[in-house]
């Protein structure tokens, strides 16, 4: 459940329970406020200092007193980019903020053979409970990466052999069409927003899937499985 207020997240940190992140309104202060800041410094807990409406939206308006925090998934398998190297699938989102979604993403890249999952830290879920329960599981044995920023994460991975494919409605190539090459990172926007516009000009191709309704696009989570299990349909030995 989420944490709301100064002193629940103050003694959840005491206690040494594990957060994925903690807002605190920007312009917010004062020595308990520090207390808290300085605790999860100590832990490696991320704090991001966010708008008062963004807490207001994340508290479903509850008083809040300047402050927020995302339980952790306790079961959670981190890992670092540094441990990617033998990987030959991977999955790069930008923007996934429902974490239903992030939840099913997880689930659908370990089954698709994914190595890991890349989230970034600020404008994207957090691995809390709701995606724990969405992955069914997944959570557990698909190592969760988290980035700071995409476009340089995406650079990164070229230089080390792979290939980018976004996903987006107005995509040049057809998902079912397209040779793949591998290694591969399949990258995956936001709800309703997709792929931001210099994400996109990191990515070698950009694909869509053609709908054949009146919904120009499929739900990420969805679309997300359509792609992994077509790249996987061609990559037979991954």
């Amino acid at each position: 459940m989420l944490l709301i207020g100064i002193n629940p997240v103050r003694e959840a940190l005491r206690a040494g329970r594990s957060l994925d992140r903690v807002l605190i309104a920007k312009g917010a202060g004062g020595p308990r406020l520090q207390e808290i800041i300085d605790l999860c410094r100590q832990s490696g807990i991320t704090v991001r200092f966010e708008p008062r409406t963004a807490l207001d939206r994340a508290a479903n308006r509850a008083a809040h007193q300047g402050i927020v925090a995302f339980p952790a998934a306790a079961p959670a398998k981190r890992a670092e980019m540094s441990e990617l190297d033998s990987a030959r699938l991977l999955v790069v989102l930008d923007g996934v903020e429902d974490p239903h979604n992030l939840g099913a993403i997880v689930r659908t890249a370990n089954a698709a053979g994914a190595h890991a999952v890349l989230v970034p830290e600020r404008r994207a879920a957090g691995l809390t409970e709701t995606v724990a329960k969405s992955s069914a599981g997944a959570i557990e044995h698909t190592p969760i990466v988290k980035i700071v920023n995409i476009s340089r994460t995406l650079e990164d991975l070229k230089q080390r052999g792979f290939w980018i494919y976004g996903l987006d409605e107005r995509g040049e190539h057809i998902h079912s069409e397209i040779d793949y090459s591998s290694p591969a990172a399949f990258v995956f926007g936001g709800e309703g927003k997709g792929l931001h516009d210099l994400v996109k000009k990191h990515c070698d191709f950009l694909v869509r899937i053609p709908m054949a309704g009146a919904i120009a696009s499929l739900n990420v989570s969805v679309a997300a499985g359509v792609v992994l299990f077509e790249y996987r349909r061609r990559q037979p030995g991954l």
